[in-house]
């Protein structure tokens, strides 16, 4: 009996030193939480049609508004991603450049302007900072 309370008292000690000595359960990964990864993974899918890591970034109430002429379309989540399909893997022949227009903690605005051999195009993204990491809410295009 007394070795059965021996062992028991150990197995509770090791489960218990354990215990302490465990590091926390990391739900997301650091790397992935920073407005520098939100916005390399958009410049990655509008340039380079890697647009798979992008999905986790976009806010389930993403508003995508791109201008044609003086007319202004509006799209949401589903329709912005729908539009990646068939460009997937596919390389823009544009030179990229970007630039954070307004930064708080808790709000960020930033111009991608894809330069191409005719026209630029200019994407205003602004996301948030949400418990889960910098969400694109609201992406803004024109063409010139």
């Amino acid at each position: 009996m007394k070795t059965l309370k021996t062992t028991i008292l150990g197995l509770l000690m090791l489960v218990a030193f354990g215990a302490a000595k465990a590091s926390p359960v990391k739900i997301y990964d650091d790397t992935k939480l920073t407005v520098n990864y939100a916005v390399n993974t958009y410049v990655d899918a509008v340039s380079l049609g890697n647009y798979k890591e992008m999905t986790t970034l976009l806010d389930d109430n993403l508003k995508y508004s791109i201008e044609r002429g003086t007319k202004t379309m509006v799209f949401n989540k589903d329709q912005f991603l729908e539009s990646f399909k068939d460009e997937q893997g596919v390389k823009q022949d544009c030179e990229v450049s970007t630039s954070v227009n307004d930064s708080t903690p808790d709000v960020t605005i930033v111009k991608v302007e894809m330069k191409y051999a005719e026209f630029t195009r200019t994407n205003y993204v602004t996301m948030v900072n949400s418990a889960k990491g910098w969400k694109i809410t609201n992406i803004y295009s024109s063409f010139k």
